[in-house]
C-alpha cells in the first residue's frame, strides 16, 4: 500500500465512526484485562456526558456478556484470501442514531458453519419471548441447560436480551465453505 493508501483508510474510518457515533472500535482477541479496559473507557467517556446510573449499569453489564461471548466462542477458520487461522472478534461501542436515544453494543465473531442453525434458533426463541419468558428461560437454563464444550448454555444471549428489553439483531455472512461471520446488535435505550 502507498502512503496516501493508508491516510485515506484511516481518515475515511474517522468519518464512519463519527458519522455513527462509535466512540471504541476493537478488532483482535479479547480477554479479561481489555474487557476491564473497555469497561473503564466506556465508564469515563458516559461520565463526561452525565450519563444515568441506571443506563451505565445496563450498557457495562451487557458489554461484559458480549465481551465474555466474544472470548469464550469466537472460533478459528480458514479465511478464502490467505489461509491464515484466526479467531478474533470485533467489539464496537457508540451511541444510537435513531429517536429511541441510547447505546448500541456490536460484535463480531466467526462461528463453525455446524453452529449457525442451533444459534438462529436460540436467537429466535430469544427474540419471541416476553419479559416474564425471558426470565423462566433464563432459570430453566441455569437449572438444565447443556454446556457447550466452551461452556455456557445460551445465558450470556438471555441476560443481553433480558437487560436491554428488546430484541436482539443479528446476521451470519458467509467466510468460507466451513465459517461464517456472526454479528449481533444490541441497543440499550436512555428511555427504557
Amino acid at each position: 500500500m502507498e502512503n496516501k493508501d493508508y491516510i485515506d483508510i484511516a481518515y475515511s474510518l474517522h468519518k464512519d465512526m463519527t458519522a455513527n457515533k462509535f466512540s471504541l472500535v476493537y478488532d483482535g482477541e479479547i480477554t479479561h484485562d481489555l474487557t476491564k479496559v473497555f469497561v473503564s473507557l466506556a465508564e469515563n467517556k458516559m461520565s463526561k456526558y452525565s450519563e444515568d446510573i441506571s443506563v451505565k449499569k445496563k450498557v457495562f453489564h451487557v458489554m461484559v456478556e458480549c465481551l465474555q461471548n466474544l472470548s469464550k466462542h469466537a472460533e478459528y477458520c480458514e479465511s478464502h484470501e490467505n489461509k491464515d487461522k484466526y479467531g478474533n472478534g470485533i467489539f464496537i461501542v457508540g451511541e444510537t442514531n435513531d429517536k429511541d436515544s441510547g447505546y448500541h453494543i456490536i460484535t463480531g465473531n466467526p462461528i463453525d458453519k455446524k453452529k449457525v442453525s442451533e444459534l438462529k434458533s436460540l436467537l429466535e426463541k430469544i427474540n419471541n419471548s416476553d419479559k416474564a419468558e425471558l426470565k423462566e428461560m433464563f432459570k430453566q437454563q441455569m437449572k438444565e441447560g447443556a454446556l457447550s464444550e466452551k461452556g455456557g448454555a445460551g445465558l450470556g444471549l438471555i441476560d443481553i436480551a433480558r437487560k436491554n428489553g428488546g430484541n436482539l439483531e443479528y446476521s451470519f455472512v458467509e467466510i468460507d465453505s466451513k465459517s461464517d461471520f456472526f454479528i449481533l446488535r444490541t441497543k440499550i435505550s436512555r428511555n427504557s
